[in-house]
């Protein structure tokens, strides 16, 4: 069989990917894993089918082996889903690492730590065993004397991880699931840890890493952006990755320069064999020695998972290299993901496992016809012997196929990271192609003399000062190229990314449509035509999803950000985005998750800071092409400074009142001249009807403002009532209600601040109406999909409500 372990490897992921759908108890597993063991070794004629079904049993079993509850301290079996204050006691699996955030302007770093955990106090009950992995974090830096290995006891809330609060956003709580992590304690002070061993050795690799960023520094005059990043790509140094860093390297499709992968690995190999090849040392002693170095960089770099995966694969190709097998990439690659699966079944569901092995995988598959196509373009006349060809043509055909050669690499890396990128990142950037063939060599550069650096050491650090001034310099450039690269017309896009599925139907339409044009005739015309009709039908399916409108409600720390999107461009709009903490961390990433590159309209409701605190924030990054505002005066100097620089703007600023329309909305209150003494009973108040569903939108209207509202409007019926939380009085008056008589009702309140919950009293108020409550602070963002023949609700805790059963599906939207 011809590449044996890319059968075996693409078996053993479909009994992963079983083990992911559905998960049977472990003692059957088991049994049936050794039935088929027992049974391939002892029938012959049977084997060559008992094997393929021992590496699916093989998958299935080890994935639901990691993940199934086995211990009777299982930390999930005593803690629960439900926030305890609690005391640990285990051990530190890693050092301390911390990260820094800007906030209000304000530099402020949290320290995360993983514990392995022994021991728990759940509040002042007695201490009990305790199994599981702990993630810690404390809003401050811990001090250096606590480090790997060291027993410690800290004293925090224990909680599952918090969910994303909507769509689209990075969900925290899967992604610590699928490395073995399922709580987060979060200290509030260093006083909230202790040591209880004694002193011990520091681990070698954090030893390695302090020595290596000295040297790395020597000869340079400060700690600025430049060095961090260097710290950041030969370390893999986390803090120096800040979001206003890492962010034009992200968009310009460059980020991976900075994960210990491939590139490095290669680099470090190729320098360490080329050196030792200069000095005679045959192939076998290569392989002695370049193997153990880059395993001993990849322990010193603390075992990264995107180092090790690249070590494994690049002591495959070494290995061979050595012993003079025939090399072949595509058995390389599965040889390295079967053994990386088999230590640890759960990367294959991490977006770097995911990358890693299918950009490779898309290069192997891809380059070649691309490369097939780039020698016909470039041929020459085959009659024409090349001596015979002015210098000046040689010179030119050598430049052209030496470039076309990095570019051919980098459009088929490109091509293969295209839908993981769409999904995982929710961008398209067509200047990864361009970017990539100038940056990819400067990181080379910069690697080169990072390894120079670290040879010379302290034996010859005037040669080692030299190395860091070469690498500052390539590293500089890498940022202002990358800055620059995002600049440039129609760089980057955001865009909605695809299911799960439709990540597969891209793979196969890309590999499929490139491979079957360099296929011979007939099975050309059948390979096609099938990618044509599964192309065909992915666009059906993802036209059929869509809605022709939907309205999500978020919740934003004691505010409320609404996002309406129409089939029609020009009708989408968001009323209100939050504080400026809010649009960073919720209201930004959700729109960019959506898709949004520019704004057609932001509506702001009224002066509240936690509803429009960061306007000026959205209107500048998604280019909003209208503010419209109500004609009442709020007393909020940020309100007022807001409608002082929009108005700056010609016909940037529009102001509404009761009667005017846009799209399928009307607004109903307030009317040019009011002037209500509280700001909330000024808010903005919209009424949307789509084939017979009315939508009504509250904002934070008060008490006076439902009066009001009530006199004013005859008809308030509405099938759907979203609504905010008044600082002075209840939302909801049951005189509203009588007129509005709506069969769902959603709060947006939050967790945070505690004033911005509901209250009991208007909860059990709301029950005696036996309609459904959704409160955003328990069910995070509820999304409204309104069609011709009704419509749904669907919230990011799994609740489920539709027009023909507006019936709750869990027991959490109306506690």
């Amino acid at each position: 069989m011809k590449r044996p372990l890319v059968w075996i490897a693409l078996v053993y992921i479909g009994g992963l990917l079983l083990a992911e759908l559905y998960q049977p108890p472990l003692v059957p597993l088991f049994a049936i894993s050794l039935g088929l063991g027992v049974g391939a070794l002892a029938l012959p004629a049977a084997r060559p089918w008992l094997i393929w079904a021992l590496v699916l049993f093989t998958g299935w079993t080890n994935l639901t082996f990691r993940t199934a509850l086995l211990s009777p301290h299982d930390l999930r079996l005593i803690v629960g889903s439900e926030p305890i204050l609690a005391t640990i006691r285990g051990t530190l699996t890693e050092t301390p690492g911390h990260r820094t955030y800007v906030r209000n302007e304000k530099e402020t770093t949290r320290t995360i730590a993983q514990v392995r955990v022994s021991h728990l106090q759940c509040g002042n009950d007695a201490w009990q065993p305790a199994f599981g992995d702990v993630l810690v974090t404390t809003p401050t830096r811990l001090p250096d004397e606590i480090y790997a290995r060291h027993v410690v006891q800290i004293t925090g809330v224990l909680a599952p991880p918090p969910r994303p609060v909507a769509e689209g956003l990075f969900d925290y709580r899967t992604y610590l699931r699928r490395h073995g992590i399922h709580y987060l304690l979060t200290a509030s002070t260093t006083n909230d840890w202790q040591v209880l061993d004694g002193r011990h050795p520091r681990p070698l690799g954090d030893r390695f890493r302090a020595w290596a960023r000295a040297s790395l520094a020597r000869g340079l005059p400060v700690e600025d952006e430049p060095l961090r990043l260097i710290w950041a790509m030969s370390l893999g140094w986390k803090p120096a990755l800040t979001h206003e860093t890492y962010e034009p390297f992200m968009r310009s499709g460059t980020m991976h320069i900075f994960a210990i992968s491939g590139l490095h690995v290669a680099l470090i190999a190729g320098i360490l064999t080329r050196l030792l090849r200069l000095l005679q040392v045959p192939r076998v002693g290569c392989g002695w020695v370049v193997i153990p170095l880059i395993w001993f960089y990849t322990a010193a770099t603390g075992w990264q998972a995107s180092a090790i995966r690249a070590t494994v694969m690049m002591s495959i190709i070494i290995g061979g290299w050595a012993l003079k097998r025939p090399s072949d990439l595509l058995n390389s690659l599965a040889a390295a993901a079967l053994l990386i699966l088999l230590w640890d079944p759960r990367q294959i569901f991490t977006a770097s496992f995911q990358l890693s092995f299918l950009v490779v995988l898309s290069i192997a598959l891809l380059a070649p016809p691309l490369e097939a196509m780039r020698n016909r373009l470039l041929q020459s006349d085959p009659l024409v012997p090349a001596d015979l060809l002015p210098r000046w043509r040689r010179g030119l055909e050598f430049l052209l196929r030496g470039g076309t050669a990095a570019a051919v690499v980098s459009l088929a890396a490109w091509m293969g990271s295209l839908p993981l990128t769409a999904y995982y990142f929710h961008l398209f950037s067509p200047v990864t192609v361009l970017a990539n063939l100038v940056i990819v060599p400067l990181s080379s550069l910069t690697l080169a003399a990072i390894v120079g650096s670290l040879i010379c050491g302290s034996w010859l650090p005037w040669i080692g000062e030299c190395f860091n001034h070469s690498a500052w310099l390539w590293m500089s450039c890498m940022v202002k190229l990358s800055e620059w690269a995002t600049q440039l017309p129609g760089a980057y896009y955001y865009v909605r990314g695809p299911a799960g599925w439709g990540v597969i139907a891209g793979y196969l339409i890309l590999i499929g449509g490139m491979a079957g044009l360099f296929l011979p005739a007939k099975p050309r015309r059948w390979t096609l035509m099938g990618v044509a009709v599964l192309a065909g039908f992915y666009a059906w399916q993802w036209l059929a999803m869509r809605p022709p409108a939907s309205l999500t409600v978020i919740p934003v720390n004691g505010g409320m950000a609404l996002y309406y999107h129409a089939s029609n461009q020009s009708d989408r709009w968001l009323m209100d985005c939050g504080s400026t903490n809010s649009v960073e961390f919720v209201t930004k990433p959700f729109l960019r998750a959506q898709g949004i590159n520019s704004l057609p309209a932001l509506i702001l409701t009224h002066g509240d800071l936690r509803h429009i605190g960061g306007a000026d924030l959205i209107a500048d990054l998604f280019h909003a092409r209208q503010i419209l505002v109500s004609p009442v005066r709020f007393r909020s100097p940020k309100y007022r400074l807001l409608l002082q620089e929009f108005e700056r703007r010609p016909q940037w600023l529009r102001r509404i009142s009761s009667g005017d329309r846009f799209g399928p909305w009307k607004v109903l209150h307030p009317e040019a001249d009011d002037r209500f003494g509280q700001a909330d009973d000024n808010a903005m108040v919209l009424l949307g009807n789509f084939h017979g569903t009315r939508v009504l939108l509250l904002s934070d209207l008060g008490r006076t403002g439902q009066n009001a509202l009530l006199e004013r409007t005859p008809d308030l019926r509405a099938d759907i009532v979203v609504t905010g939380l008044p600082s002075q009085h209840e939302a909801l008056s049951d005189a509203l209600l009588e007129a509005i008589q709506p069969r769902l009702i959603i709060v947006a309140d939050s967790e945070f601040p505690a004033a911005e919950r509901a209250t009991a009293k208007l909860t059990e108020r709301l029950a005696c109406w036996k309609v459904p409550v959704i409160y955003t602070r328990n069910t995070g963002a509820a999304t409204l999909e309104l069609r011709p023949f009704g419509w749904k609700v669907r919230t990011m805790n799994g609740d489920r409500f539709t027009s023909k059963s507006p019936k709750l599906k869990s027991n959490t939207a109306g506690q």
